[in-house]
């Protein structure tokens, strides 16, 4: 395993987003594990998250000048620590994200930050994708800026599971919406780095049983 993902899946339990037990995915599913960006609670917690996100921006899209989208409210922390990251990285881009209500008063809308204009690309910053159900509301949402186009999306893990066919719910996103979603890690990432130590023996099993009813075909 290379070891940024080693790091990574370290930083994500420690934090605790990374937990174990019995969860209700946003798709309904019953799973063994969790991805919880909402456990982020401190400044270094989210700088250390923001620096992973822009090392796979600047790795997929290189020094491009995209407008970040966080879609509230997990991706809201997410898109300003990896502004941020990318700044530090002499990548200075702008970011915005949706609120949930759209506000009748003062500038209205429902957006916040830096509104996108026509001609101008988007990437969009998740904490993880199940089902692709969050990618899609985000993709109504921003269909109100015209003229503007979404070129990725990246998250902190790929779980690897199916969408609403046998693929997987991101290459469902990528063959919907025309453009790819990357991820830091996968589950399989995960089940590799639990394997290491025969404590975790449960909870690899769960994981790919799980995988074996929910896991994607491709």
């Amino acid at each position: 395993m290379e070891g940024y993902k080693r790091e990574f899946i370290e930083f994500l339990e420690s934090a605790g987003v990374l937990k174990f037990g019995d969860f209700t995915a946003k798709s309904g599913r019953k799973s063994p594990y969790f991805i919880n960006a909402g456990e982020i609670k401190t400044g270094e917690q989210i700088a250390r998250l923001g620096e992973f996100y822009a090392k796979s921006y600047l790795e997929k899209v290189g020094n491009k000048k995209a407008v970040l989208y966080g879609p509230a409210y997990k991706g809201i922390s997410i898109a300003v620590s990896s502004s941020i990251a990318l700044a530090k990285s002499g990548l200075d881009v702008p970011f915005f994200f949706n609120r949930k209500e759209a506000k009748d008063h003062g500038e209205g809308g429902i957006f916040v930050g830096y509104v996108p204009t026509a001609g101008e690309e988007i990437v969009i910053v998740e904490d993880v994708i199940t089902a692709g159900t969050a990618i899609r509301e985000s993709m109504e949402n921003l269909s109100a800026l015209k003229d503007t186009k979404v070129i990725a999306t990246f998250v902190m893990v790929d779980r690897k599971e199916k969408g609403k066919g046998e693929k997987s719910a991101m290459a469902e996103i990528a063959d919907e919406f025309g453009f790819p979603v990357h991820s830091v890690v996968d589950v399989y990432d995960i089940i590799e780095y639990l394997e290491e130590d025969e404590k975790n023996a449960e909870n690899v099993t769960r994981i790919k049983n799980y995988l074996a009813v929910n896991g994607a075909k491709a």
